[in-house]
């Protein structure tokens, strides 16, 4: 790729009057070694699972191996079409489709990580409910994709995208600021704008920790993603009224580095801290796996990431 920063794409977008996923449709074309045409066809691909994964989760069951999870999605969804939900109706539906993607993940159905399978809901929970909203058509979104998919890039060449390395704040973290730039833009806002987005969602998750329960992606990392899709709509929603991010979003992305870094491990997707210690998460890994040792069984049921 021809950029490594954030202020590198914004300028680069600026002076080729691009928005930042044409850009990056381009740079993948030449990358990959494929047509813009096959490479755009490609996502849509994804973006078609992504879709999928939504209307799977509110409309089949989606209780996860371990019966811990699952469901989640409809109560929301229900709640949202009889009641008046605290967020309102457009926010309610992000987040009932961020959560159904992640219990559909969480159910060994099939989703797109992006960036990973933990925080597979929040970009589909926000670009499905504002197609939705807005009417676009799918080619819209489908550019909008390379656009998270830039910001993506920058995030894990320049920090980490992983609750392993990172915490949840770069695990779900990244998620929210690639949807919150992306929606950005999709929405007509700047590349710079879009770039405020990042840096805005990305300060709003820094210091947090990764603690899967019995280290599935499935408490807290499903209502993460709900939750992270309505911070994304409310970043897009700053960045487009003008608010900016004082401190510029490489230099998040590097602070975001820097306290992964200093995270202990406890903190780090191993289940040996946080919610997974709690006398509640202990009983839930021996009920798992007869211990309240997560290390002994790390491989029982798939990578959280």
């Amino acid at each position: 790729m021809n950029f490594t920063s954030l202020k590198q794409l914004v300028d680069i977008c600026t002076v080729d009057k691009l928005s930042i996923g044409q850009y990056m449709l381009q740079e993948q074309a030449l990358e990959s070694g494929q047509s813009e045409q096959q490479t755009f066809d490609q996502m849509a691909g994804y973006y078609r699972i992504m879709k999928e994964a939504v209307n799977k989760g509110l409309t089949e069951n989606t209780v996860s191996r371990s019966g811990l999870t699952g469901g989640d999605a409809k109560r929301v969804w229900e709640n949202k079409q009889s009641g008046q939900p605290s967020l309102g109706l457009e926010a309610s539906t992000a987040m009932a489709y961020a959560l159904s993607v992640s219990e559909v993940n969480a159910s060994m159905g099939r989703i797109i990580a992006t960036p990973t399978a933990g925080s597979c809901g929040i970009i589909p929970g926000v670009f499905v409910s504002s197609q939705e909203r807005f009417d676009w058509d799918d080619d819209r979104l489908i550019l909008g994709l390379f656009s998270a998919g830039a910001i993506g890039y920058i995030i894990a060449n320049n920090s980490f995208v992983s609750g392993a390395e990172g915490g949840c704040q770069a695990e779900v973290g990244s998620a929210i600021g690639m949807a919150a730039g992306a929606l950005t833009e999709l929405r007509g806002g700047t590349p710079e704008q879009a770039v405020h987005a990042v840096g805005l969602a990305l300060k709003n998750s820094l210091g947090l920790i990764c603690d899967p329960v019995g280290g599935l992606v499935e408490i807290p990392c499903i209502v993460r993603n709900g939750f992270g899709a309505v911070t994304a709509l409310a970043a897009a929603d700053m960045a487009l009224s003008g608010v900016k991010s004082v401190i510029p979003s490489d230099e998040v992305i590097q602070v975001m580095l820097e306290v992964g870094s200093s995270m202990p491990d406890a903190h780090r997707e191993t289940a040996k801290g946080g919610l997974a210690q709690t006398p509640t998460g202990k009983r839930i890994m021996k009920s798992l796996y007869g211990s309240v040792s997560q290390s002994d069984n790390s491989d029982k049921e798939g990578d959280p990431t």
